[in-house]
């Protein structure tokens, strides 16, 4: 958010925060969110670069087309565990995933 909004926000009596301070989560917990979030994304933009749907992708792992929908939004009942076997089945690597890590961290530095 621009400064100059949240200022103008907070003059007017709002407090303005982000998730984390919204939700109460701990440091733990908000490294969890961007990491699944870092990996969801992750499988939507290795899908697209093979040029998968989400069916495609979901035949290919044994599972259904809305589980990966689901995965790809990074819904909480999607373990970390399915959203690394996925990546690893579309043909990422450990390094690109490490990757995807590493800007999940560097996102929650910012």
């Amino acid at each position: 958010m621009k400064s100059g909004k949240k200022a103008s926000l907070e003059q007017a009596g709002w407090v303005v925060g982000d998730a984390t301070q919204f939700l109460g989560l701990s440091p733990q917990e908000a490294r969890f969110v961007e990491l699944k979030l870092a990996l969801a994304a992750g499988v939507r933009q290795w899908r697209e670069q093979r040029g998968l749907t989400q069916a495609a992708l979901a035949q290919q792992l044994g599972s259904s087309q809305s589980r990966v929908a689901k995965m790809e939004a990074a819904d909480a009942s999607v373990s970390l565990d399915l959203m690394m076997r996925s990546l690893l089945a579309i043909g990422a690597t450990p390094a690109d995933i490490a990757n995807l890590i590493r800007i999940a961290e560097t996102h929650r530095a910012a």
